[in-house]
C-alpha cells in the first residue's frame, strides 16, 4: 500500500551519423547494440518464447495473420539485436532505433536512476561504435524528428489483474491527458510534421490518434492494451506509450510515482468504499485524443476541455481531483496522523505525494503568470522541463529579434537539448539549474550493477559469473548449458573427438529457470547459492530447489 511496485522503463534513442545527411539508421542501430556486447556475452540470445504481443487486455487476441509485422515483437532475429546490460537491463534494436530497457525496480526514484543510467550505457556504446566503424554515431534522448516520425519512451507498471481493465483505462486516460502540464519535456513545432510554428508541452502528444488499442507504432492510442505481464498470473503489466523522454529527473520521478499511486487507488478503492466509477465518469472527456493535443498546445495551462457528461474542466483541475482521490482512498485504508495526512508507509510515498502537490502549486503559478513572468520563474523551471526549455528558447528567440518559432536555429537548440554527448548537449549546460533526484555516483552504480531487490539481480549475476554457459535470457526466464554440454563443446574445439558427442544442443543439455515472480530471485535470496555454485546449471538447480 505505497508507491512501491515493480516498474521499469524503455527508451528508444534517435540515432544519426555526424557530418552527413545520408546514412542508414537501422545499420547504425545494429552498430550501437553490437558495440554494447562484450565478446564473452554476444552469443547470448533473447528468449522470445514468453512474449505475447497479440494478447489484448480487453480479453481478446489479435490473429497473428492480421497483425502488422512491426507488432510481432516476439519474432527472433539472427542479428546481434539483444544484449544483457551489466545492470540486468536489455539493449537491443527496435525497428530503426537502439533501445534500452531498464531492469525491474520497485522504487520510482531507483527507477529514475536505472533509466538515466541507460543514457551512460548507450553513450558508451555509441562511442565504441564510432571507434569501430570510423564514423561518428550520435544519439539523442527525444521522441520526434519534427518531420513526421516519432519513437517511444515507455513506462511499465505491475498491477493487480483483479482491477477491471475498463477502470484502468478510464482513470489512466484522465491522468495521461492531464499530467502533461508537469511531465512534458517540451517541443518546438506543432503537428506531426511541425506544420504549424510554435512550442508545446509534450513531444509525444501530436502522435496520439486513438483512445485505446493494441498497437504502438501506428494510430497510437492513449491506452495501450498489450497484455504481456512478464509476471505471475495475478498481475498484469500496464504498458504506457504516451510519455516523453525527460532529461530532467523530477518530472520523470513524479511521472512514475503519481501513476503508481493512482494504480494503488484503483487496487484499494473497494476496500475504502470509494466511488471510483463516479470519479472516472466525472473525468471522462468528450474527446480524449483532441484533449491530448489541446493540453500540449496550451502554454497557459488554462484550456477548457469538454466533458462527456457536460460542462468543462482543465488539465490542472483534473490533476487536483486525481491527487485528491488518492488522498481519500489512503485516508481510509491507512488512517491519518495528527495533521490529517494519510499515514504513508514509506519515505518514497511521502516524497512522491509532496512532489505531486508541489507540481500542482508550480503549474498553478504558471496558469496565473504572464509570458514575461513565466520567463523569470527559476524555481518552477528547475522542476518542470517544458518550462525550462521554453525559457531558454524564448530568450534566444527574443535575442534573434522575435524570430518565428519555425526558425531552424530554435529547432537546433531543441535537438541539442536531447543530445547524449555532453559536448553537444545544451541540457548538460543547464542541468545544475534543475532539482536532482539521484547523484552521479548513484547513476554510475546503476549503470554497472543490478537492483538488489528484484529478479534483475540474479539475471545480471548469472551473466557476469557464467557468461559462456548462458544460452538465452528474458525478463522471466534464463536458460543455461549443463556442465556435460560445455565439456563436450570444449572437447570438440580442442580435438578430443571421442568425448565430443555433438556440436549442437540437445534438450537434455539445457536447464531453464522460471523467474516469473519479479520480487523473487533477489540478492538476499540467491547470493549465497551463487557463491557455492561452480557452474550456472548448478546454481539454477540450487535456486530451483529453494523455489
Amino acid at each position: 500500500m505505497s508507491v512501491l511496485r515493480v516498474m521499469g522503463t524503455e527508451t528508444e534513442y534517435a540515432v544519426s551519423q555526424a557530418g552527413t545527411s545520408h546514412y542508414q539508421p537501422v545499420q547504425l542501430s545494429f552498430d550501437v547494440v553490437g558495440a554494447a556486447a562484450s565478446a564473452e556475452q554476444r552469443h547470448i540470445r533473447w528468449d522470445y518464447r514468453q512474449e505475447d504481443p497479440v494478447n489484448d487486455a480487453r480479453g481478446t487476441r489479435l490473429d497473428r495473420a492480421a497483425a502488422r509485422p512491426d507488432m510481432l515483437t516476439d519474432a527472433p532475429q539472427l542479428n546481434i539485436t539483444n544484449v544483457i546490460a551489466p545492470n540486468g537491463g536489455r539493449i537491443y534494436v527496435d525497428h530503426a532505433h537502439p533501445e534500452y530497457s531498464a531492469p525491474e525496480t520497485i522504487d520510482p526514484f531507483e527507477t529514475v536512476a536505472y533509466d538515466h543510467a541507460g543514457d551512460r550505457l548507450m553513450l558508451a556504446a555509441a562511442r565504441q561504435a564510432s571507434h569501430i566503424t570510423g564514423h561518428t554515431v550520435v544519439l539523442h534522448r527525444n521522441n520526434v524528428d519534427g518531420k513526421g516520425a516519432s519513437w517511444g519512451t515507455h513506462e511499465n507498471y505491475m498491477m493487480r489483474r483483479s482491477v477491471p481493465f475498463d477502470d484502468v483505462a478510464g482513470l489512466m486516460t484522465a491522468h495521461f491527458v492531464s499530467r502533461q502540464i508537469w511531465a512534458g519535456s517540451g517541443r518546438v513545432g506543432i503537428g506531426e510534421h511541425s506544420e504549424t510554428a510554435g512550442y508545446q508541452l509534450s513531444q509525444r502528444a501530436d502522435y496520439i490518434h486513438a483512445k485505446i488499442g493494441l498497437q504502438t507504432t501506428f494510430d497510437r492510442p492513449i491506452i495501450n492494451t498489450r497484455d504481456e505481464s512478464h509476471s505471475t498470473g495475478e498481475y498484469r503489466r500496464l504498458h504506457v506509450i504516451v510519455g516523453d523522454a525527460n532529461r530532467m529527473e523530477t518530472p520523470q520521478a513524479l511521472k512514475l510515482g503519481a501513476t503508481s499511486m493512482l494504480l494503488w487507488a484503483l487496487e484499494h478503492a473497494e476496500e475504502a468504499d470509494f466511488d471510483m466509477r463516479g470519479l472516472i465518469e466525472g473525468l471522462r472527456l468528450a474527446d480524449p485524443v483532441g484533449a491530448m493535443h489541446t493540453v500540449s498546445h496550451d502554454l497557459s495551462l488554462n484550456a477548457e476541455l469538454a466533458l462527456e457528461q457536460g460542462g468543462t474542466t482543465t488539465a490542472w483541475q483534473m490533476q487536483v481531483r486525481l491527487r485528491a482521490a488518492v488522498y481519500a482512498v489512503a485516508a481510509i485504508v491507512l488512517g491519518t496522523d495528527t495533521a490529517g495526512e494519510p499515514a504513508w508507509e514509506d519515505r518514497q510515498t511521502r516524497n512522491i505525494m509532496a512532489m505531486w502537490g508541489q507540481a500542482l502549486s508550480d503549474t498553478a503559478a504558471i496558469r496565473h503568470a504572464s509570458a514575461g513572468e513565466r520567463l523569470a520563474m527559476r524555481d518552477e523551471a528547475g522542476r518542470i522541463e517544458w518550462l525550462l526549455k521554453w525559457q531558454l528558447l524564448e530568450k534566444m528567440r527574443r535575442r534573434l529579434g522575435n524570430a518565428a518559432w519555425n526558425d531552424p536555429r530554435l529547432a537546433a537548440i531543441d535537438l541539442s537539448w536531447a543530445a547524449l554527448d555532453p559536448v553537444r548537449s545544451i541540457y548538460t549546460k543547464v542541468e545544475s539549474q534543475t532539482e536532482r533526484m539521484v547523484t552521479d555516483q548513484q547513476l554510475d552504480q546503476a549503470a554497472s550493477a543490478a537492483p538488489q531487490t528484484t529478479r534483475a539481480w540474479l539475471r545480471a549475476e548469472l551473466v557476469r559469473r557464467f557468461p559462456a554457459e548462458i544460452v538465452a535470457a528474458s525478463w522471466s526466464h534464463i536458460t543455461v548449458r549443463t556442465a556435460d554440454s560445455l565439456r563436450n563443446e570444449l572437447d570438440a574445439t580442442y580435438g578430443n573427438a571421442s568425448a565430443a558427442q555433438s556440436t549442437g544442443f540437445r534438450q537434455c543439455d539445457l536447464v531453464s529457470l522460471d523467474m516469473s515472480d519479479p520480487l523473487r530471485f533477489t540478492q538476499a535470496e540467491t547470493a549465497q547459492l551463487l557463491e557455492q555454485a561452480n557452474s550456472a546449471a548448478q546454481a539454477l538447480d540450487a535456486i530451483a530447489g529453494r523455489s
